[in-house]
């Protein structure tokens, strides 16, 4: 059924949230009207198979194919077909930086709001240089920013709650950025692509909770938002207005349906109803085992199966929030459909040593500014994919970096500290435009021994930012116009007849070209067979000897063939390096090589980029113009 709405809508100013979990897919679309979020439909549909486990995307297509489902079914009842999407990641594996940022500003100019943005950027980038220094020695696994929060700003030097109007010679911030391995990251973008779905926002799933679940008025307060889902159990801390920290467990809902299965030797399906059925069943619960057997089970047997599992997620999460606050919070907020355990509320604040009021399920019920009709989404598990929309509204236009590549606005994920290099590849240019070709050669035979006459050196590409000459390594910001002249192949060889006279022969010299002679404007073509001979006077030779000569031979003259032509050799520099693990050998008339050359001999397509490329010489981050060596290995691919 069509929302009602949907006639008198701009597409434009429609937010499709995805929140993909590793039981269920939920999606909502809605729209900002005012100060409230209305939310127009709302689709929720379980994953065929475990095809995600602990919030990671383990099976693309499965994944996919769930929320193409959700896509459909939402389009279905908006009339408004879907494009973008707004998404979030569950906090595996992340990783937190805080970092202070200090920037000069014009003192009679008024602070704006974009001014403010530019800061948050900057200290974005900041804190992603610093992550990345500190993981220099370890194994290197590039992060991807996924959310932040800016937990004080700072007018000359004092803290405010807002710069906007204001004036000042500095404005400050206290930024905490939030990261996550690109393999999680990219994983959710490959199934957005799957379904035709450009990601529009990226955030991490605590964020997007908390930003319904604990509004800025109540953050004054020492807060724990706990979203228990199916794999991961994720973690917020808020204090002075602010949050100050992001954590995760990787336990949570799953560990326990687990348990059912191998205890009761059922499929994890069967383990999943089971336990759905605790909270609202009585008495007893039948099932069938794998092996074709009916159990009928006592609730109060299963509950007192599951109980060390649902102690230990509650020792998990306690000590996790522990760790983080150094302190028990003032109160704990429960969301997810994880939080629906039974019991979980009462042994999370016995471990705090909180009255157990002072740990509460939180559903849609507690929500401000969003305005949301039905029972489609009405528990604990609402919140987060609420959530993943209010962010979406909230930063729209915010998450990315615009810039021009020889006039096209492309648009760019603002995670970190970019470059030059990144928008060529988003814009798909070739590197090798970037570094100019030889000429051709020009292969030939000069008295039967084969020569090569290499082509001109071409120009490499002129890269310009704001018109200011710059390199592939020049950093860039939102709104910078980046111009890059493709670089120009030399000429290729060209060698006339007259040269090789004026170089190599004398009047008494003949050439020709192919046994026959040519004038002397004639090009040397490839494959040509060029011989000089030296003219002979008739009366000084014998009738045989003439026959000879007049065949281009001199039988009693054999010095006079070997003519040198040294500035037409050429020694074909060749060269093998391993790729990915595999030899790959370069042959050319280059003296020296760029790492670029190498995607001239393998299969790597540039031109549909599948995330940020990875450029490694020898395990060191390598750049196009790194010279190569014989025997280097060299790896390609996408993060």
């Amino acid at each position: 059924m069509k929302s009602k709405d949907s006639n008198v809508m701009n597409s434009n100013d429609l937010i499709f949230a995805l929140d993909i979990g590793t039981r269920t897919v939920v999606g909502i679309a809605g729209v900002q009207e005012k100060d409230k979020f209305k939310v127009l439909a709302a689709e929720i549909i379980e994953h065929k198979s475990r095809a995600m486990l602990d919030g990671q995307v383990h099976d693309i297509e499965k994944v996919a194919d769930v929320v193409r489902e959700v896509k459909d079914v939402l389009e279905k009842k908006t009339g408004i077909k879907l494009n973008k999407a707004a998404i979030a990641a569950a906090g595996r594996v992340l990783k937190t930086k805080q970092v202070n940022i200090q920037k000069d500003i014009n003192p009679v100019k008024e602070i704006d709001r974009e001014l403010i943005k530019s800061l948050e950027m900057e200290g974005i980038q900041l804190a992603q240089l610093q992550l990345d220094e500190e993981l220099f020695n370890e194994e290197k696994v590039p992060y991807y920013c996924v959310g932040y929060d800016v937990i004080n700003y700072y007018l000359n030097n004092y803290v405010i709650s807002s710069l906007v109007g204001h004036k000042g010679k500095t404005i400050g911030a206290d930024i905490l950025a939030t990261f996550l391995p690109h393999t999680v990251v990219d994983s959710l973008y490959t199934v957005m692509n799957r379904v035709g779905l450009e990601v529009e926002s990226l955030t991490l799933e605590p964020i997007a909770a908390i930003n319904v679940a604990i509004p800025k008025n109540l953050r004054l307060l020492n807060l724990a938002l706990v979203d228990i889902g199916a794999g991961t159990s994720d973690i917020a801390i808020t204090k002075n207005g602010s949050v100050v920290a992001y954590a995760m467990v990787p336990v949570a809902g799953d560990e326990i349906t687990e348990l059912i299965c191998q205890h009761y030797l059922i499929d994890f399906n069967t383990g999943e109803k089971i336990k759905t059925a605790l909270s609202s069943s009585s008495g007893s619960i039948s099932f069938v085992d794998i092996m074709g057997n009916k159990q009928t089970k006592k609730i109060d047997e299963i509950k007192a199966l599951i109980q060390p599992a649902i102690e230990h997620l509650a020792d998990t999460i306690t000590q996790k929030i522990l760790e983080y606050n150094q302190k028990a919070p003032n109160a704990v907020f429960l969301v997810g459909g994880g939080s629906q355990i039974g019991g979980l509320p009462q042994l999370i604040a016995s471990r705090l040593n909180l009255p157990p009021e002072r740990v509460a399920v939180r559903g849609r019920d507690v929500i401000q500014n969003v305005k949301i009709s039905g029972k489609k989404l009405s528990g604990p598990e609402a919140i987060t994919p609420i959530g993943i929309a209010v962010t979406a509204q909230i930063q729209k236009g915010h998450d990315f970096l615009y810039v021009t590549v020889n006039g096209k606005k492309i648009r760019l994920f603002n995670s970190r500290k970019l470059i030059v290099a990144d928008a060529l590849i988003l814009v798909g240019f070739n590197p090798g435009d970037l570094i100019g070709k030889t000429g051709k050669p020009l292969n030939f035979e000069l008295n039967g021994e084969k020569k090569t006459l290499r082509g001109e050196y071409g120009n490499s590409a002129e890269i310009y930012v704001n018109g200011k000459i710059a390199n592939l390594e020049t950093a860039i910001i939102t709104g910078d116009n980046i111009t890059i002249k493709p670089a120009e192949a030399g000429r290729p060889a060209q060698l006339s007849v007259k040269e090789i006279m004026d170089y190599y022969a004398d009047a008494d010299s003949v050439i020709t070209v192919n046994g026959q002679v040519v004038p002397e404007d004639y090009m040397v073509q490839d494959g040509d067979k060029i011989e000089i001979v030296k003219k002979v006077h008739e009366e000084m030779i014998e009738p045989q000897q003439k026959t000879d000569v007049n065949q281009g031979v001199d039988k009693n003259k054999d010095q006079d063939f070997s003519v040198s032509i040294n500035q037409f050799s050429f020694v074909p520099n060749q060269l093998k390096v391993m790729v990915n693990g595999r030899e790959v050998i370069i042959n050319g008339n280059k003296q020296e090589y760029m790492f670029v050359d190498i995607f001239n001999f393998i299969d790597f397509d540039l031109s549909k980029p599948q995330g940020s490329i990875v450029l490694k010489l020898n395990g060191k981050q390598a750049a196009f113009t790194d010279i190569i060596k014989p025997g280097d290995e060299i790896e390609i691919g996408w993060e």
